[in-house]
């Protein structure tokens, strides 16, 4: 993306994906000048990671959802905030979260939680983190569940997705070898493989989703191999055993 953003973005219409979520983009490529690339290679947007709408961030949340045509805005969560290490500290980002979906739900907007690892690693009083969140957490806060992360936590997702329910509107989608190192605090994770060419069964994953989800995101963090032709391979397999639908 840095080298050539439109022609990165073409690739990816080309392989046949019609929308992205989006993140965050180069250093002088302003979200207006982002969305322009975006239309004109043929795609359009999903979802947006975000940060949390305090300050001026309320600003760009709302720049960003008017400019790519999106309501779907979700704190993408990176990196571990050490509140999640005790109840306490767990309750408070609750609140912070919940008065950013309060938000959210003022300017029509919907305000989602992108999960990694510690969330399911996590125990504070006598639960993991995720358990609590789903006690705690507005209804109205949907949760992009990253199937990968939650694997590198030591939990077969499928039966992690059951739990979640019609609040799981977005997977992430990815594969590799799914196991938890010291390097994920520096954000080196193990490279990640083609779908269907790792240790996650997603025939499983989407079977227990039960049609809940909005959108599967293929996401590729890092890859030995060339990525688009990972990402080529993710969505051969993905349509061609009719796990996902282009809409």
């Amino acid at each position: 993306m840095v080298k050539d953003l439109q022609g990165t973005l073409k690739k990816l219409s080309n392989i046949g994906f019609k929308y992205i979520e989006t993140a965050f983009w180069p250093d002088g490529v302003s979200i207006k000048k982002a969305s322009q690339y975006i239309k004109d290679a043929g795609l359009s947007v999903s979802s947006s990671h975000v940060e949390i709408p305090i300050g001026a961030q309320k600003q760009v949340m709302l720049d960003t959802a008017n400019a790519f045509s999106t309501t779907k805005m979700i704190w993408h969560g990176w990196p571990e905030d050490k509140r999640y290490s005790s109840l306490e500290g767990t309750k408070e980002l609750v609140s912070i979260y919940n008065e950013a979906s309060k938000f959210a739900k003022g300017n029509g907007l919907q305000f989602g939680l992108h999960n990694h690892w510690w969330e399911y690693r996590n125990k504070v009083g006598g639960k993991l983190v995720y358990e609590i969140l789903l006690e705690e957490l507005d209804k109205d806060i949907f949760l992009e569940m990253d199937t990968y992360w939650v694997k590198v936590a030591g939990h077969n997702p499928a039966s992690i997705i059951t739990k979640l329910g019609s609040r799981a509107k977005y997977l992430h989608i990815k594969d590799g070898p799914a196991l938890y190192n010291d390097k994920l605090a520096i954000d080196n994770p193990d490279p990640m493989t083609a779908v269907g060419k790792g240790t996650q069964n997603f025939p499983a994953i989407i079977k227990a989703a039960n049609g809940y989800p909005e959108f599967l995101v293929i996401e590729m963090d890092k890859t030995a191999s060339d990525v688009f032709e990972a990402l080529k391979e993710s969505f051969d397999y993905m349509i061609n055993n009719k796990l996902a639908i282009i809409g």
